[in-house]
């Protein structure tokens, strides 16, 4: 079922409500992605590479026109200490958060939550003398 035909089957905000059970193949990846293993009864991105698609503008309403790809940005921890991923559309540039599901790929998850260490926005060579100019001794101990 298309999500054309979603829209007219189910009254708005539908999903909002009730359980999104269906299986999907991830239009970045290829792969099967199914509610299973998620945690949740709402699995809204692939498991294995974290995209999804700009289908909601309010969580389960389904009423983007938009359908671009929305790619895993960042990560933030909500209150409470679970996870979630920012996600950006490819296409019109909405950002939305999702929560982290169970069967999510740990090592994706890791490796969204280091980019910002791994690719500072200085020189990681001038942080002695940045530290310095700070006020500081600039020097490790």
């Amino acid at each position: 079922m298309n999500r054309e035909n979603k829209r007219k089957t189910f009254e708005k905000g539908y999903y909002k409500t009730h359980a999104c059970r269906d299986t999907f193949t991830c239009k970045v990846c290829s792969r099967l992605c199914t509610p299973e293993n998620a945690g949740s009864d709402h699995r809204n991105h692939c498991p294995n590479c974290l995209s999804s698609l700009h289908v909601d503008i309010e969580p389960g309403d389904r009423a983007s026109d938009c359908g671009g790809i929305m790619e895993p940005v960042a990560v933030w921890v909500r209150k409470g200490g679970e996870w979630a991923i920012i996600h950006r559309c490819k296409r019109c540039g909405a950002l939305s958060s999702n929560r982290v599901a169970a069967d999510d790929n740990p090592m994706k998850l890791m490796s969204i939550a280091m980019r910002p260490l791994s690719a500072p926005p200085f020189p990681l060579e001038r942080i002695e003398e940045m530290t310095a100019l700070m006020g500081g001794e600039g020097r490790l101990r």
